[in-house]
């Protein structure tokens, strides 16, 4: 139900009050092994990788490769093929496959796996693959819907006059909507009332409300309010254009496992992907099979040769592939060549061992048959320089200092021992400088925490002695 109202010059002017901003508190956010990382770091003009770039040092050849990767993939020609990161560990695998989601932006999906993963007592092998497999393969739906869109000018739950004892109630909810061509108020069940609550939706922002379904979509705040004072406000936007009930073409970006979950529940139309797409949050959930995800692909199909969808092959991560057995690459064969297949990535620090499953020996634990099907990209070992400049990207993401000696040793320790095991120490370092109250961390800060934690080698060094010492002890 809307009421209209008439569309005056005038607006009362207010002054915004005058108010202490008080400084708020630094918060601590939560640093990952590669927030650093925010790209390939390709020079747009030569198409190469720059020795420092977008958080990513060295590695310049795998960097250079990948960037060729996302190329194909961004022209749709590397549907249905697989690369291999190989190399020693802690040369930044991991790093370039986040590198190349970072470059394919949001719209592609990209679906991180560890080998590991796949096996579980619950799930089958091939069924972990196959779910992992459709959640890497995005479907862009295009829609016109009849929308009511504008800025938020009035909200106003309307409680029930009839009181039960137990609280107060809310029978409708008036909300105003104006844009600059005019306004109008529209009472709108509770029911709706719950899903602006959960978008904290406020006077000021705006919004759309799909006119069929009553779902609601908080767009950002007006860029009228972006003089305002306040110091926390998300993106503005433009106040709409035209009138507040309009039809609108909206864009949504669902992957193909999220219409086999959406799809097996019960409801009315089944195979259509806009009924598929608004029941997403459906209770009761019943098994996918392989029937039900036919039938999906087969209405897939009918909307993309429509035009009414696209299809967006993403990126699929395998970690530590020499994990799987041979009954997972054999599955991984078909899922290659299907017509509907992401780009899967793989990536291991093994040499030459046994492919599990066989007896045989293979290099990175991988069957020949997979390997000729494979782009295999290369990862060397870090030199002294760029571990240098590895860490000093790494405390700067950690907002640590250290001083010249402590950094130098730990430049040190980074390439005589580990890369890793210098990167873990920066935080208990910073520990130590702020327990003597300092928040430069010096020489001797450094040092304690080489003593106290052991490396890699030097903890496999004293596990040999003590079952040395263990062996001659039970020979007595």
């Amino acid at each position: 139900m809307e009421i209209d109202e008439p569309t005056n010059g005038t607006s009362s002017s207010r002054l915004a009050p005058i108010e202490e901003v008080k400084p708020t508190p630094k918060q601590i956010k939560r640093i990952a092994a590669h927030s650093h990382v925010k790209g390939l770091g390709i020079d747009t003009e030569t198409n190469e990788a720059l020795p420092e770039g977008a958080g990513f040092v060295g590695q310049i050849a795998a960097r250079t490769a990948a960037s060729i990767i996302v190329d194909m993939i961004r022209m749709k020609s590397m549907a249905g093929r697989a690369v291999l990161l190989a190399g020693p560990p802690a040369t930044g695998k991991t790093a370039i496959a986040l590198a190349m989601s970072h470059e394919l932006g949001d719209g592609v999906p990209f679906v991180p796996l560890v080998a590991s993963e796949v096996f579980s007592s619950e799930v089958k092998k091939t069924e972990v693959l196959m779910r992992s497999f459709r959640r890497a393969i995005g479907l862009r739906v295009k829609e016109t819907k009849d929308v009511y869109e504008g800025e938020v000018t009035e909200l106003t739950p309307v409680e029930t006059s009839e009181s039960s004892g137990l609280g107060k109630t809310i029978s409708h909810l008036l909300i105003g909507l104006k844009t600059a061509k005019g306004s109008k108020q529209l009472k709108l069940d509770p029911s709706i009332y719950d899903s602006i609550l959960k978008q904290r939706v406020e006077v000021g922002d705006v919004i759309y409300i799909e006119a069929n379904s009553g779902i609601v979509k908080r767009v950002g705040r007006c860029d009228v309010y972006a003089s305002e004072f306040d110091l926390e406000a998300d993106e503005f936007v433009p106040m709409p254009k035209g009138d507040v009930r309009k039809s609108k073409d909206i864009v949504q970006n669902v992957s193909l496992h999220d219409l086999d979950l959406a799809n097996s529940r019960p409801q009315g139309r089944q195979g259509d992907v806009t009924n598929i797409v608004s029941q997403l949050m459906a209770p009761k959930k019943t098994e996918v099979t392989d029937r039900l995800r036919s039938e999906i692909n087969k209405v897939v199909n009918e909307y993309i040769e429509s035009g009414v969808a696209e299809l967006m092959p993403g990126v699929l991560f395998i970690d530590e592939v020499h994990m799987l057995d041979v009954e997972c690459f054999t599955y991984l064969y078909r899922a290659l060549e299907s017509p509907m297949a992401p780009v899967v990535v793989f990536a291991t620090n093994r040499g030459t061992t046994t492919v599990r499953g066989l007896d045989d020996k293979a290099p990175h634990g991988i069957p020949p048959e997979m390997l000729d099907r494979l782009m295999i990209i290369p990862t060397m070992k870090y030199n002294e320089e760029d571990v240098r400049k590895i860490l000093a990207h790494r405390t700067e993401a950690e907002n640590v200092q250290f001083d010249e000696k402590a950094f130098d040793l730990l430049s040190r320790v980074g390439s005589e021992k580990s890369l890793r095991y210098a990167l873990q120490l920066i935080a208990p370092a910073r520990l130590c400088a702020q327990t003597c109250g300092r928040e430069i961390i010096d020489l001797g800060d450094v040092e304690r925490c080489t003593k106290l934690f052991m490396d890699r080698s030097e903890s496999l060094l004293k596990a040999e002695e003590a079952q040395k010492r263990l062996t001659e002890k039970n020979s007595k």
